[in-house]
């Protein structure tokens, strides 16, 4: 038995903030909000997933009440077109953080609308 790949990230959110994390994940980062299974869409929060490029893409926002961020531990999602969509988050009003050079990789930190943390990436050409 081995593991051969994570199939999906869960974060929390606030209860009630459904339309602040689809206009965050869907709207601004593009992964498409998808429907939770109905015995689970009574927990509240939602997910987004997507199947195109170069694998999946599976984020699940939980509800915790109360909510905690993931301030330091984070999901890394490997982006086309970084330099493009740090301006559109900029202009979106998200602040954008620098760090450390990773070797092969360009790459910033942005907080969701909940204070969870993401680290966008994308390899050098």
């Amino acid at each position: 038995m081995r593991i051969v790949a994570i199939d999906h990230v869960q974060l929390a959110m606030p209860a009630g903030e459904e339309a602040a994390a689809q206009a965050f994940y869907e709207g601004l980062l593009g992964v498409p909000r998808v429907p939770k299974p109905p015995h689970l869409e009574r927990r509240g929060g939602c997910w987004f997933e997507s199947e195109r490029g170069e694998g999946a893409v599976k984020i699940h926002l939980g509800v915790e009440d109360p909510s905690y961020p993931a301030r330091k531990a984070h999901p890394a999602l490997r982006v086309e077109g970084l330099a493009a969509l740090v301006e559109e988050l900029r202009a979106a009003g998200v602040a954008i953080r620098d760090d450390e050079p990773l070797e092969g990789y360009d790459r910033v930190y942005v907080d969701d609308p909940f204070g969870n943390r993401l680290e966008l990436l994308e390899p050098h050409a």
